[in-house]
């Protein structure tokens, strides 16, 4: 176990970024303010070990690179994927695929013995496990994601669930253009498992 530096409840911050966007977009015709998320997850004297963001871009599209920035800049740690092709259908649409799941899980278990709390920014119930594993090793696990969109198996599951709208400042003001995510997340590839009542990946 690595040694602590500081008394106060270290803090790691996961956002599925596409997750929440489309949400928000959808449900709400309005857009997350990433800011008022990191805030609200160190809040309870919290100290943040760090906050990433995970970002699927199209290749060679630059319209997203603002936003990308602005993570940046308010403290997260942005990883980056570029959409792949995931398959063509008979008609000749094609299909595309970009999902962090694999890596935002990754990134808990690297990070794990270094925090107390791990805030999750996505409804995808696929998280459950993960969740189930921090918890049994004595982490606290908190999602913040919207209702509309969340797995209730996540929700019971993990140690808090906050209803993203329920947070002050959860979006930006309406006067703020959307930032450009990637336009053909609508049309990326469903997960292998996916569940009916869980996100599918963006």
């Amino acid at each position: 176990m690595p040694q602590r530096l500081s008394l106060k409840p270290q803090v790691g911050i996961f956002v599925d970024t596409q997750n929440l966007y489309h949400s928000a977009r959808d449900y709400y015709q309005r857009t997350v303010n990433f800011e008022s998320l990191l805030r609200y997850g160190t809040a309870d004297n919290r100290e943040l070990f760090r906050a990433i963001s995970y970002v699927v871009e199209r290749e060679a599209d630059t319209s997203a690179w603002p936003f990308i920035y602005k993570l940046s800049t308010l403290g997260y740690r942005v990883r980056r994927m570029t959409l792949q092709v995931h398959h063509t259908t008979d008609a000749g649409k094609i299909i595309w695929e970009g999902n962090w799941d694999f890596g935002i899980v990754a990134d808990m278990v690297r990070l794990m013995d270094h925090l107390d709390v791990i805030v999750l920014g996505s409804g995808d119930g696929d998280f459950l496990d993960i969740a189930e594993v921090l918890m049994e090793r004595g982490k606290r696990v908190e999602v913040i994601a919207f209702k509309e969109t969340t797995a209730q198996k996540l929700i019971d599951g993990v140690d808090k669930f906050t209803h993203l709208p329920d947070i002050e400042g959860a979006f930006m003001p309406t006067r703020e253009k959307a930032p450009p995510l990637d336009a053909a997340a609508n049309e990326t590839a469903v997960p292998e498992t996916a569940e009916p009542e869980a996100v599918p990946a963006a």
